[in-house]
């Protein structure tokens, strides 16, 4: 398993457990870098240690601040959010540039899913629509 790969599997089995999402800010917001194809991530961690760690490594970060969201949260706002924006989530990225996996709405939706959360009714495809229509 390469590093990106283990960072990702850390980070939905943290959430899991904690059940709280951790990003960084500054005065201009949230941030959300293009990757090489042209596409959009927002970073999220798994615990507070990961994205303090991110702020000291990554020059382009230092001086911004850590935010908790609350798991349902930010499955239910931020994640449509970030789709109807065209956005892919990032995973615990590290390193000095911040570099790690990042994934698309639906499939955070689905790992989230598989991990702990079971609909009470309608299939996975319909929860994705119904969240992503919000």
């Amino acid at each position: 398993m390469s590093q990106s790969a283990a960072q990702a599997a850390a980070f939905f089995a943290d959430v899991a457990r904690t059940r709280t999402v951790w990003t960084i800010r500054d005065a201009g917001g949230f941030p959300a870098p293009l990757d090489s194809d042209g596409n959009r991530a927002a970073p999220f961690w798994s615990s507070e240690a990961r994205a303090r760690r991110v702020i000291k490594k990554v020059e382009a970060y230092r001086g911004f601040e850590i935010q908790a969201i609350e798991l349902d949260v930010w499955r239910e706002r931020w994640l449509p959010g970030l789709a109807r924006d065209g956005f892919q989530v990032g995973v615990n990225w590290s390193g000095e540039r911040a570099t790690g996996f990042h994934i698309s709405i639906q499939q955070t939706h689905w790992k989230i899913w598989r991990k702990w959360w079971r609909p009470t009714s309608g299939s996975f495809s319909n929860l994705v629509k119904r969240e992503v229509q919000k």
